[in-house]
């Protein structure tokens, strides 16, 4: 672990497919993020309150992807493990989400909170894996979905931001598709709508940069965003914080990221 996150203990892992977070939970406010969660105390137990007035007390909650929610934890830091929906096969998640919640939850605590503890001592330079990442957190690699090319094309188009933001447009050229098609079998797909697809991806993206001092409003325009006001109300409806917030917050974070690109 770099300095950053030695004394407080505080990291993220960020792959294509997954996220490991272990830092603030900071005060709830609501979120609604495009990624399955799977939070899990480090001490103590987790508040969850969703959308539809329902409260929850435990040690690891599970929010499916576009859920609107608050979390919040008798400690100061929590786990989060963030997995991309598009990445699993069907029904993978619900599965999950009934292993998760059931007879062996005690098992998987223990699981993240031991995976945790590994990334802590990790080497630097160390590469994981999805399936590594996976059988770390659930015992297991999770089943992958198999993506037509063309829509996985226009994921990894995406990916890159850099240069003009990626329009369905130019994807639905690319693929030899109309545009009303091409929007049609992305959905179909990956069960979410391209426009909804990419704002979650960008505002992912920022996580890669949340423990520099970077000019926010740069930052804000080289990752596609038209305009400050529109970044910062974005990232506050996924994430719950202003970009400065976040930012504020990740000074002790320190940031690995894995090159393994599956997807692509």
């Amino acid at each position: 672990m770099d300095e950053k996150g030695r004394e407080s203990g505080h990291l993220m892992l960020i792959m294509p497919e997954r996220v490991f977070y272990a830092g603030l939970v900071g005060r709830p406010r609501e979120r609604c993020q495009g990624a399955f969660n799977v939070y899990v105390a480090l001490k103590g137990g987790l508040w969850l309150t969703t959308s539809d007035g329902v409260e929850r007390y435990g040690e690891l909650m599970v929010v499916p992807s576009n859920i609107r929610h608050t979390i919040a934890s008798d400690h100061r830091s929590a786990i989060a493990v963030l997995i991309e929906p598009e990445t699993l096969r069907p029904g993978a998640l619900e599965d999950l989400t009934k292993r998760l919640t059931g007879p062996e939850q005690d098992i998987f605590i223990s699981k993240i909170r031991s995976a945790y503890e590994m990334l802590r001592n990790r080497r630097s330079g160390e590469d994981i894996t999805t399936a590594m990442f996976d059988t770390m957190c659930f015992g297991e690699a999770l089943p992958r979905r198999a993506l037509d090319p063309r829509v996985t094309r226009a994921i990894v188009r995406i990916g890159k931001f850099s240069g003009e933001p990626v329009t369905a447009a130019t994807c639905a050229s690319e693929a030899g598709l109309s545009s009303s098609r091409f929007l049609h079998l992305f959905k179909e797909e990956t069960g979410i709508a391209f426009r909804s697809f990419r704002a979650w991806k960008r505002a992912r993206h920022l996580l890669n940069f949340a423990n520099q001092d970077i000019n926010l409003a740069h930052l804000a325009q080289d990752i596609g965003y038209p305009d400050s006001t529109h970044f910062s109300h974005s990232i506050r409806r996924f994430y719950g914080l202003k970009p400065r917030a976040i930012f504020s917050g990740s000074r002790d974070l320190a940031i690995y990221r894995s090159e393994d690109a599956a997807l692509s």
